[in-house]
């Protein structure tokens, strides 16, 4: 998976309208936190093959956009966490270690 970085509001509009046509995924993190790290790395290992992008938010710089996602798609904040985004809904959303038991392969792809 490729990622592109989340930094902007009006990226969450183009998240919600791409969701129509693939799912979205939101992946959100503390780049000063060792589990958040650790996560991401086994994600990203573990989902490398798969042709598509994530947005993926630093929390530390932009807790403005994480405030944003939590009230748009009525999700309690958590970190790590990943959202995935379909017709302008979050339908899954994974915390922590469970992050990495997901196969994007076979669940939602």
């Amino acid at each position: 998976m490729n990622q592109i970085e989340l930094t902007h509001s009006s990226q969450l509009v183009k998240i919600k309208e791409d969701s129509f046509h693939n799912p979205q995924f939101v992946f959100k993190h503390s780049t000063r936190c060792y589990i958040s790290k650790m996560v991401l790395n086994n994600f990203e290992l573990h989902h490398k093959k798969l042709n598509r992008y994530f947005y993926l938010l630093d929390l530390l710089n932009y807790k403005n956009l994480s405030k944003l996602i939590e009230n748009d798609f009525n999700i309690k904040h958590e970190s790590p966490q990943l959202l995935v985004i379909e017709r302008s809904k979050c339908i899954l959303h994974f915390s922590h270690s469970s992050i990495n038991t997901i196969n994007l392969y076979d669940t939602i792809i």
